[in-house]
């Protein structure tokens, strides 16, 4: 089984910087992408970011040039940096990743963002 462990939620003020991680463990054999949804209250899950094991990425207009995604192959780990964090990025984030061909979730890590 694959698993995804994330960290580094928690609650920070408006205009702070968090960095969550998550890291991908069990039998995995390949992983073709990795990156964050998020799910406010009350709204759909979206996308924040994904990132290729080639590096190739892809960010929501609402922010770039706030939030940047990384990846480290080696440690099947991806990081996602937010920076100048408004409330409206309160939301709970889960980890996604494409492993073995197969898409798989983490639990969720919550983010509050307070004004």
């Amino acid at each position: 089984q694959v698993q995804l462990v994330e960290s580094g939620g928690g609650l920070v003020q408006s205009g702070g910087s968090l960095r969550l991680s998550c890291a991908a463990s069990g039998s995995i054999f390949s992983i073709y992408a990795m990156g964050w949804y998020r799910q406010a209250p009350g709204k759909q899950r979206e996308l924040v970011a994904l990132i290729t094991s080639g590096g190739s990425t892809n960010v929501a207009d609402a922010v770039k040039g706030r939030f940047t995604i990384s990846r480290d192959n080696a440690k099947n780990t991806v990081f996602l940096q937010m920076n100048s964090l408004k409330p409206q990025n309160t939301a709970v984030y889960y980890c996604y990743a494409v492993v073995n061909y197969s898409r798989h979730w983490g639990q969720g890590t919550l983010v509050t963002v307070s004004s």
